[in-house]
């Protein structure tokens, strides 16, 4: 039996719910932006340009994502949210329309030595389970090939609180595939005694030449004289082997040193655990540059690196066992596990297969599941955390990205163009932070901040297409079509560094001098060998100045002025012209608000909730005792200082009373790098990306060295930037300096004065050399992808 529908001939009224087809941002005040207001368009992809630090990041991810973030997480009960982070609600009169936003920038990931690729992606994981089921032969379930899992056994008697309590013996076994020798790390570490010691001098004496271990030090020095199992008034050399194996090597031991208990333990492992188990980069300078100088690093004899334990290597699929796989590429491992046709396990053979095929879609195909993360630029960490939103079925999503293209040579930017245009067409509101036009170019609606940076910025300058942003008066717009000229004279180079039999990662037996006192670019696609070849072959050391894209490590407390340390004469000349002592002006130190401890604000933490965080009435937000503020230089007090900019700042210390050369060296250098409109004391937690990087090239420029290596300095800048660099650039060439620069920017590539292009593809695909030469000789061979894409850039 059929029925009939009646249809209604009239078109019915729109529902309200397709009205909600913006993200309306009203009165937005994070940071320096200037009560913005934007209306957003759902589902198109939006950019967002202006200068670096023009408060794109403030807008988009401060205040967008951030009050997302923050609703999604008033969902959960109360005590879920005790766990979560508790972000407070932005600076803004009204947000509407948000919907579920998914972050995706350019933190650099996890740096644990334990962290690969594989384990940040779970494609580990699935490999895992997969050789589990398949592996001949069979060793035990999926942990017992993971090298973060080490085997354990135990037996004993246990008590069960269940009833009558009852005493039963059980034995417990679990098989891990973490190698015993390295502990699933792939290296040993070998110390240099004499690096930590002085052997001729006894503990009395102050044998310890390891950093931070001072004689009268509690915890270090004295537990080891005074624990009774060493003589401290006896030269080390002169130790008994008793001794020797105590001081070096003993287990840990509870003594009783003055009264109080502490653990003695032998040396080495004390070492071990105090500096070797974490991160090299995330070690404070001196420490960093002790552990390299007292420890050598090498593969570990037993897995030969693959950090596993000899059952796990031993499991195979065919001939391959899960250590073999996570050393391919991924573009080759995808093709192996595609010729994998088993039923029982195929919905988990196609869940991997899509994750790899992911990887070698956002042209991370040259990468091994067991690179170490940390090894990992910010553009590679970011494209990474992309792979697992790729095949997701969700829409109606906001993705925020920071800069994607970052890292990505000009023939890759159309990839990535092409996978935010997917996900904008499945039903995604796509929001970009960027500053390349390529990627500009593609965007539905487009954002323009400005006019410039800083106090500067924090208004919308345009709203609209990218015609409309073209033919606008804003900076953007006016650079937009910029294009650099090939440089018509070189200059010559004064010598040459050599390199011979580079090998290092895909690199194959490179033969390459690089010309010094020279403008010299390396280039190629990324995943070429380009970072393999500077960092890895250029000898580090005397000098040789190396700037690459590491991140700042600073708290709220941190600075530009305390960081670069500029703190340091300005301290000293507020407290030479007013007899006091320099500590006084520290807001760390002695001269700090008793109320909010020289941080400004006062926090209040309210558990689940977001904490409350209200200026120090006290001080008034300074952040110095009122006593401190009476003391002047030139007229100003000190919190009025650390509020100038840096270019008001360059001229104060400049002339006059507040006259002082060591600041004003240091003010010169911040300047010099684009940086004039920061505030002295804005905390490093609020400066984006590319003002970061300038900071530290403005810090290093103080060292003295005739080398400069720089990876990439221009992320993070803005169209009208790049000309500054390059003039920056060539003052440091022109000053007697070589500089070596790892880009892509078409414009730093034409402005060279030689160029080495490594490739032709990525992984094993690259890692030789395919042109050296004039920008000009490059652009008339057109034999690289990279005179390809320099040639149109220039208009040859």
């Amino acid at each position: 039996m059929s029925t009939a529908r009646s249809t209604d001939p009239q078109s019915p009224a729109q529902n309200i719910a397709d009205s909600h087809a913006l993200i309306r941002v009203h009165g937005a005040r994070v940071n320096n932006l200037k009560d913005v207001s934007v209306e957003i368009p759902k589902r198109r992809l939006t950019v967002f340009t202006g200068v670096s630090g023009s408060g794109k990041s403030s807008l988009v991810f401060n205040t967008i994502a951030a009050e997302s973030q923050r609703l999604i997480n008033e969902t959960y009960s109360a005590f879920v949210q005790g766990f979560m982070p508790t972000p407070s609600r932005p600076e803004v009169d009204v947000l509407e329309g948000l919907t579920t936003a998914i972050i995706v920038d350019q933190q650099r990931m996890g740096a644990d030595p334990r962290s690969t690729v594989g384990t940040a992606t779970d494609a580990n994981a699935m490999l895992r389970i997969l050789f589990s089921r398949l592996g001949k032969p069979h060793i035990g379930p999926p942990s017992a090939y993971s090298f973060n899992t080490a085997s354990v056994r135990a037996s004993g008697a246990i008590t069960v609180e269940r009833g009558n309590k009852k005493t039963v013996k059980a034995t417990f076994n679990r098989t891990g595939g973490m190698c015993t020798r390295c502990e699933g790390r792939g290296t040993v570490s070998d110390i240099d005694l004499t690096q930590l010691y002085d052997d001729s001098k006894s503990l009395a004496e102050g044998a310890f030449t390891i950093p931070g271990w001072k004689s009268d030090s509690f915890w270090t020095v004295r537990v080891y004289a005074e624990s009774g199992f060493l003589d401290p008034d006896k030269p080390i050399r002169e130790f008994s082997e008793k001794e020797m194996r105590d001081f070096l090597h003993r287990e840990p031991t509870k003594v009783k040193v003055e009264g109080v208990n502490l653990t003695y333990e032998g040396l080495i492992p004390k070492i071990q655990k105090s500096m070797l188990s974490k991160d090299k980069e995330a070690l404070q300078p001196h420490i960093r540059a002790f552990v390299e100088r007292a420890v050598s690093f090498t593969t570990c004899p037993e897995c030969d690196g693959t950090r596993l334990s000899e059952g796990a290597r031993s499991s195979k699929i065919g001939r391959i066992s899960i250590a073999d796989a996570c050393a391919m590429e991924i573009r080759d491992l995808a093709a192996w596990v595609r010729g994998i046709e088993d039923p029982s396990v195929a919905p988990l053979l196609t869940a991997l297969q899509q994750t790899l095929d992911s990887f070698v879609e956002i042209g991370l195909g040259y990468l091994a599941l067991d690179r170490p993360s940390g090894t990992l630029s910010g553009g590679e960490a970011q494209r990474v955390k992309m792979v697992r939103h790729l095949g997701s079925s969700l829409t109606d999503t906001t993705y925020v990205f920071d800069e994607p293209t970052t890292g990505l040579h000009p023939h890759d930017i159309s990839r990535m163009n092409d996978l935010l245009l997917r996900l904008r067409d499945k039903g995604n509101t796509v929001l970009v932070v960027e500053h390349k036009p390529q990627t500009i170019a593609i965007a539905d609606h487009v954002v323009d901040l400005g006019p410039g940076a800083g106090s500067a910025g924090g208004t919308v300058c345009f709203e609209g297409t990218v015609e409309g942003l073209r033919a606008g008066d804003t900076v953007t717009g006016r650079h937009f079509d910029d294009r650099a000229a090939v440089k018509e004279t070189v200059r010559k180079p004064s010598g040459a560094l050599e390199i011979r039999g580079a090998t290092s990662h895909n690199l194959h037996s490179v033969d390459v001098d690089i010309p010094l006192g020279v403008l010299c670019v390396v280039t190629g696609v990324a995943g070429s060998g380009k970072s393999s070849l500077v960092h890895g072959s250029i000898p580090s050391g005397e000098g040789v100045i190396s700037v690459d894209q590491g991140a700042i490590k600073g708290s709220r407390r941190s600075n530009p002025a305390t960081y670069t340390g500029l703190l340091d004469p300005i301290r000293k000349a507020f407290a030479k012209i007013n007899g006091v002592k320099p500590a006084l002006f520290s807001a760390n130190s002695e001269g700090a608000c008793p109320t909010c401890n020289g941080v400004g604000v006062v926090y209040t933490d309210l558990a689940m909730m977001a904490g409350v965080a209200i200026p120090c009435e006290e001080c008034e937000g300074k952040r110095f005792q009122a006593s401190v503020l009476e003391y002047h230089l030139g007229g100003r007090d000190i919190s009025e200082v650390l509020a100038m900019s840096v270019s008001q700042a360059e001229e104060f210390f400049g002339e006059g009373e507040a006259r002082t050369p060591a600041a004003h060296r240091i003010l010169q250098r911040l300047a010099d790098v684009g940086l004039g409109y920061l505030s002295l004391g804005q905390p490093l937690t609020t400066l984006s990306g590319g003002e970061r990087q300038r900071l530290r090239l403005a810090t290093h420029m103080a060292e003295k060295g005739g080398v400069y290596v720089l990876d990439e300095p221009t992320t993070g800048l803005h169209l009208a930037d790049v000309e500054q660099l390059l003039g920056l650039l060539d003052r440091l060439v022109d000053s007697g300096k070589s500089v070596v620069v790892v880009e892509h920017h078409p414009a730093v590539m034409a402005h060279a004065d030689w160029i080495i292009d490594l490739g032709p593809g990525a992984g094993h695909d690259g890692g030789r050399i395919v042109f050296e030469g004039t920008p000009a000789d490059l652009v008339a061979a057109r034999s690289t992808l990279t005179g390809e894409h320099l040639a149109a850039y220039v208009g040859s």
